[in-house]
């Protein structure tokens, strides 16, 4: 061991403190080069260097541990304070403190206990940070072009996904293969999610809503949809995600995550296509009712033009109407003027009286002025006053030929009138024998109805008789 000489009073080798402990190190290591060690995880510390170093308890003993950087991604848990592990490695010796530690290769949870605790924990941490609101829920896509799973290609799962969807909405499918169970299955889901988000929307092969899938099993088969990892994947990907993870009663982190969650897998195809059955029905209804709406705006507008027609038969009316108002106005417009015209006469006389004072006390020349004035200021006034009365009468003489009856006639046309000076204005309205009165524009003839509706006898003065007709005993014969 050394050179140091004995003490002459004992025969016990003298060590030194560097060359005991390298042995106890080496002692320990040769020792105890594997041990599986169960314990509760305390003082955790996540070096920046990548290493883990903590501490293992018991009720009445502890003991270091460290994890290298190389050997953590390897871990089955996440270590994390007051969890119960499980963990293999080798006792060491630290010699410049006199300490010894386990160096953990790895670690795996002590029971179902101990992941569901390390899960809510998890899921504590994961809501306070807001990934659980529904808010930043996506819409699913409907109906989808193209739908990828991600789930094991083989087993019942993909087949009933596939058959789910064939008989509902037939649309492509792209299954992306990956392990479900398994150290893994975290990794490889997660890579399938990124990878079909990193697609070129114009590939056409980009999905429209993603379903990840997978069948019942123990909360250890499951464990793999807990990752933290995975589940900030699902939040990050841009494409909307269907959770079908084990059965209606399994609870995994990706389904707090998700977009949606479906109860089994055969619910997440229900989930991401419609019925094409049930969208037929419903185009047929709308096209039902887009028939109807239209049935119902063409009887409203037949009703609107039927009665435009109805009032169109009434036109003649109206223009007559407005004919007898314009002859009376015009009757009354000669009065008019004339009785404007000697107000105003009498207006002037009542200011040349007023003023016949004021210019007999002045001398004859500024009277002489103040007639000037007053004559060039009355001279213009009178004038435009007559162009405004004469614009006037010239509106309502355009205005009364315009809607004058007689005016047609001078075309050619008659007026058809019964013997009763009523107006004719259908000729089907007109009884065979009937007699009539054409009034044409220089003069007026009488005319009887024929029994073929066409023959009029022109020029005479009276209706023609009709043909005699056998007198009866009640027969009272024709007054003409």
């Amino acid at each position: 061991m050394s050179d140091v000489a004995a003490d002459p009073q004992s025969n016990v080798q003298a060590y030194s403190v560097s060359e005991l402990a390298f042995a106890l190190k080496r002692t320990l290591e040769d020792a105890y080069g594997f041990v599986r060690l169960r314990g509760e995880i305390s003082k955790v510390t996540h070096h920046s260097n990548g290493h883990v170093y903590l501490t293992l308890k018991d009720e009445r003993a502890a003991i270091d541990g460290v994890v290298w950087k190389g050997s953590v991604r390897g871990l089955g848990v996440r270590p994390e304070q007051g969890l119960e592990v499980i963990v293999t490695g080798k006792i060491t010796a630290y010699p410049a403190g006199s300490r010894y530690q386990i160096v953990i290769e790895t670690m795996e949870a002590a029971g179902v206990g101990a992941l569901l605790a390390q899960l809510e924990r998890l899921k504590a941490r994961l809501s306070a940070e807001g990934l659980f609101e529904s808010s930043r829920k996506r819409p699913l896509p409907s109906p989808p072009a193209i739908v990828g799973v991600i789930t094991s290609p083989t087993g019942v799962v993909i087949r009933d996904i596939l058959h789910r969807i064939r008989e509902r909405w037939p649309c492509r499918v792209i299954v992306w293969p990956v392990v479900v169970q398994g150290e893994q299955a975290a990794a490889q889901v997660r890579a399938a999610i990124e990878g079909f988000c990193a697609m070129d929307a114009n590939c056409g092969m980009r999905p429209d809503v993603l379903i990840v899938a997978r069948g019942g099993g123990s909360v250890e088969d499951l464990w793999a949809f807990n990752d933290e990892a995975l589940a900030r994947a699902v939040v990050a990907a841009d494409i909307p995600l269907i959770s079908a993870v084990g059965h209606e009663t399994d609870t995994t982190l990706i389904d707090f995550v998700s977009d949606r969650r479906a109860p089994t897998p055969t619910g997440a195809a229900e989930m991401a296509t419609p019925v094409l059955a049930e969208l037929r029905a419903a185009v047929a209804d709308l096209g039902a009712r887009m028939h109807r709406c239209g049935g119902r705006v063409l009887e409203d507008r037949r009703t609107r033009v039927t009665a435009a027609g109805r009032s169109l038969t009434r036109a003649l009316d109206q223009v007559e109407f407005a004919a007898q108002r314009f002859n009376l106005a015009a009757s009354r417009l000669a009065a008019g003027l004339e009785k404007n015209a000697t107000a105003h006469e009498h207006a002037l006389t009542r200011v040349a009286a007023r003023l016949s004072p004021l210019l007999l006390q002045r001398p004859q020349r500024v009277q002489q002025e103040r007639l000037d004035r007053l004559a060039v200021r009355l001279t213009p006034a009178f004038q435009r006053g007559l162009a405004r009365t004469t614009e006037r009468l010239a509106s309502l003489g355009k205005l009364y030929a315009a809607v004058n009856p007689d005016l047609p006639m001078q075309r050619g046309f008659a007026r058809v009138h019964r013997a009763d000076g009523g107006l004719v204005r259908s000729g089907a309205s007109l009884a065979s024998g009937e007699a009539v009165r054409l009034v044409f524009s220089d003069t007026a003839r009488s005319a009887v109805i024929d029994a073929d509706a066409a023959a009029i006898a022109p020029g005479s003065t009276r209706p023609q008789r009709p043909a005699a007709r056998p007198r009866g005993a009640a027969d009272q014969g024709d007054l003409f």
